[in-house]
């Protein structure tokens, strides 16, 4: 008879290959963390390090240099995230529900004209012209929400997700005399919470970090989004370094004072901060939506 180990070894391994994937994700922004917080002083004499070898606020302190602006950029981005995630969820679940039922004549021919779309589609001229010259939305929100209302991907795969919903359900409160609009919100939305709260994080993210909208139709400094606004910051660092140098007197201690990789680094913490704080609210929803809304039986 074998002697049964006091431990699985299985169980062993799999938990120090977790371990270490972890580690090997919480590092880079551990670094990341940590060169923001060094001087260009530090970085350039000792190169990236996990522990500052002396903390500076000097990246800080260059971006929150005029706080109103950046301060501005969070609300623009916030209200942009919001209200676009809140639009499009809506939009979504209201498309994919009708989609999902098989009483809906019409469903097939507007699904394959919603998947042609993810292969091709009018081109960005077209929707410039579109956006600027006929809808006249330069400057608004509108145009940072509209043209990442609607993704194909999403109302697919709530579309999937609401087809393994019981049909007993939807046919008990038709002949009890529930209308379409009483279903949808009153039955649909409450059993559908796993794959809204995964899209909506996924839109979240997708506004969060947009900023190829801004540079199209944004022009007024108010309506910059935060990811747009730290781009511009950056490229104002290098116009200042490209003119320092190009200068009959190079004065190395000025540039050495203006912080290129830690203003970087702390352009990437102000943007990611608050979408970590976000994420594990939706920790639970989002590996139960991807799976079933991924899965067709």
């Amino acid at each position: 008879m074998m002697r049964k180990l006091p431990f699985n070894l299985f169980s062993l391994f799999n938990h120090l290959f977790f371990i270490l994937l972890s580690l090997a994700f919480i590092i880079p922004l551990w670094s990341l963390v940590s060169i923001s917080f060094s001087s260009e002083q530090d970085i350039l004499q000792y190169g990236y390090r996990l522990i500052p070898h002396q903390f500076s606020f000097h990246a800080y302190s260059y971006i929150f240099s005029t706080p109103a602006t950046i301060w501005n950029a969070y609300k623009v981005t916030i209200v942009m995230s919001l209200g676009g995630t809140l639009l499009s969820v809506f939009m979504i679940s209201m498309c994919a529900y009708a989609l999902s039922r098989r009483d809906f004549p019409y469903r097939r021919i507007i699904t394959f004209y919603l998947f042609f779309t993810m292969l091709f589609n009018g081109g960005l001229v077209p929707t410039y012209i579109l956006m600027t010259n006929y809808l006249h939305l330069q400057n608004t929100y509108a145009s940072l929400i509209i043209p990442l209302m609607c993704s194909v991907w999403f109302l697919l795969l709530m579309r999937t997700f609401f087809q393994q919903l019981p049909t007993a359900l939807i046919e008990s409160a038709t002949i009890d005399g529930a209308g379409e609009y009483k279903i949808y919100f009153r039955i649909i939305i409450p059993l559908s919470t796993p794959v809204m709260a995964t899209i909506g994080l996924l839109q979240v993210l997708q506004y969060w970090n947009s900023w190829f909208q801004a540079l199209l139709y944004i022009s007024d400094k108010d309506m910059y989004p935060l990811q747009y606004l730290l781009q511009v910051i950056l490229r104002n660092i290098d116009e200042i370094l490209r003119s320092m140098s190009q200068g009959m007197s190079i004065n190395a201690g000025q540039i050495a004072e203006l912080p290129t990789e830690s203003a970087r680094m702390a352009m990437a913490v102000l943007s990611v901060g608050p979408i970590l704080m976000i994420f594990p609210f939706f920790q639970r929803f989002f590996v139960k939506g991807l799976t079933v809304g991924s899965l067709k039986e």
